[in-house]
């Protein structure tokens, strides 16, 4: 990967929806040369999909939830059971299985408290997987992106301080 396929990537992480004419103008490069480095990137999955990204609220999902939950018996068994459940749940955005006090944390958007509680009470609690729930509902989203950092593809550093910050040597001092 190169500083014109990183271009890209960011491109259309702004927009999916540019036309190969758009993202070479933007990049500076060729539309050809933009259509085989997009299909490469694509090929070598890179690229996973293009997809819209819809408001929740906007279609009446007005509440998200984070839901902890720890298995009945940490067999085999047990998770795969919990995880065909939870594809079954079309409410559940995201599942992942987790090291520490919780099997999986799950996220939902449902219409209300009175929907979660359903999902709650009569389809997670009574499966036999599940031991027990915890559930996070989100009160405000501080921030929501489906954009990766790029620095990593280069193998340069993502996150670094700013300002002060990032011109102290490691005895504290300020160059």
């Amino acid at each position: 990967m190169d500083d014109f396929d990183i271009k890209l990537l960011k491109a259309l992480q702004d927009d999916g929806r540019l036309t190969n004419n758009e993202l070479a103008e933007r990049i500076g490069l060729s539309a050809s040369q933009c259509s085989r480095r997009r299909t490469a990137l694509e090929d070598s999955g890179v690229i996973e999909s293009y997809h819209a990204v819809l408001s929740a609220e906007a279609i009446g999902l007005d509440v998200m939830v984070f839901i902890q939950v720890g298995l009945a018996t940490q067999s085999p068994d047990s998770g795969a059971a919990f995880v065909k459940l939870i594809e079954s749940i079309e409410e559940v955005q995201e599942a992942f299985s987790l090291t520490g006090d919780a099997d999986f944390l799950v996220k939902m958007a449902v219409p209300d408290l009175k929907t979660l509680s359903h999902i709650l009470h009569d389809v997670l609690l009574p499966h036999r997987s599940v031991a027990h729930v915890h559930s996070h509902v989100v009160l405000n989203w501080v921030k929501q992106t489906t954009r990766l950092p790029l620095g990593y593809a280069l193998g340069t550093q993502g996150a670094r301080p700013r300002g002060a910050a990032a011109r102290r040597k490691p005895g504290g001092n300020v160059r």
